[in-house]
């Protein structure tokens, strides 16, 4: 890339669910002549895709938590920190634009940024604003979001903003494009089991015993692959093993994607990445969301799905093993309903998101598309 082509700052805390709709939107920018670079936390220097040691700047940053006097007072540092350090960045690289993907690693780059007169866009992935995107808001130039009805009360924030969706991996558009082949009344179910970082172990306390509580006629039919952690292998494979179950187990699957678009039914936490990987292949669903977030944020994104018929949310104090299997058995027996669900979520999915947002980004920047 030349040196002489604009370059676009992506802001993006060091986690899979902001890194990868920065690199695919970083992919998108680089084919139509932009150089990029991603500014992020100590937790993304071992990342290894599309960001390679010489495009990516650590920049210190820290996460409020709580109301503990010292605990705020090192945030605050931390941030103020990290606002000088990002501020020299600025200066040196010279960027024609930046954009934030959420958390609180974003907010010294995006500060910087605005306080040198630098374009600036934020993209939020989930059905509600993040706390450090609220912050960022009405300080940026433009706002992308993910889902519909973020700014439903919010009319001022509303004229900033534009749907563009979560851009997509390749890997999850490739899976995108295979077709929902609904199970037949008798023929095998494949049902994928996924609980992200915080979610593994109430999937692996909740699901062997709802598949205990199905008909022994199901259990033949079961094809089950499922995320469980290490500490939960031999008491989760047992449960299987006792019932005969075909189970594939694992505590992380590197081909996820590809295993989404062989699945029948997804039983799974509603973080922003999975509801948008789940819309764009358009798979029915069993949502649970995270609880105790202060935004709610999971809550909002199931709903959405579950709005246009695409999944059924169940909160977690009522995701009990006998609400699974009741939820599951009728599912099981009714395929026209699955595929009905498949639609329906296929329907809120944007496989495009990637060049829409580089479009908006352009457009803030003054730049050609």
């Amino acid at each position: 890339m030349p040196e002489t082509a604009p370059l676009i700052l992506l802001a993006a805390g060091g986690t899979g669910g902001h890194l990868f709709p920065a690199e695919a939107l970083g992919s998108v920018l680089m084919q139509r002549g932009y150089r990029v670079r991603l500014v992020t936390d100590e937790r993304a220097v071992r990342y290894s895709g599309l960001f390679s040691e010489g495009m990516l700047d650590v920049v210190p940053s820290e996460t409020v938590r709580g109301k503990n006097p010292l605990a705020l007072a090192r945030t605050g540092f931390m941030l103020a920190k990290g606002t000088l350090i990002a501020l020299g960045l600025v200066r040196r690289l010279k960027p024609a634009a930046m954009i934030g993907f959420g958390g609180y690693p974003t907010l010294p780059p995006l500060i910087a940024a605005r306080m040198m007169r630098v374009p600036t866009l934020i993209h939020e992935a989930n059905a509600v604003l993040g706390r450090a995107n609220r912050f960022l808001a009405t300080r940026v130039d433009a706002i992308a979001t993910s889902l519909p009805g973020v700014f439903d009360r919010d009319p001022a924030l509303a004229g900033k903003s534009m749907l563009t969706g979560t851009p997509l991996r390749p890997a999850v558009l490739a899976a995108a494009a295979v077709a929902y082949d609904a199970p037949q009344v008798n023929g095998p179910l494949r049902l994928l089991v996924v609980g992200g970082s915080q979610g593994a172990r109430i999937m692996a306390d909740v699901v062997p015993p709802a598949i205990e509580r199905l008909e022994p006629s199901l259990w033949s039919r079961l094809k089950l692959v499922q995320q469980v952690r290490e500490e939960d292998m031999v008491r989760v494979r047992e449960v299987y093993a006792r019932l005969k179950i075909e189970a594939e187990l694992a505590p992380f699957f590197a081909d996820l994607p590809q295993r989404l678009a062989t699945s029948h039914l997804v039983v799974s936490r509603s973080g922003a990445g999975t509801v948008a990987e789940l819309a764009a292949v358009g798979r029915p669903s069993i949502l649970v969301p995270l609880p105790g977030s202060i935004d709610q944020d999971q809550f909002a994104n199931a709903g959405v799905l579950m709005q246009v018929g695409g999944a059924i949310r169940i909160p977690q104090p009522e995701f009990t093993p006998d609400r699974l299997a009741t939820e599951m058995s009728a599912l099981a027996a009714e395929p026209a309903r699955l595929a009905a669900m498949a639609q329906g979520a296929r329907g809120a999915g944007t496989l495009d998101a990637a060049e829409r947002l580089a479009d908006l980004l352009t457009k803030v920047a003054g730049l050609r598309a």
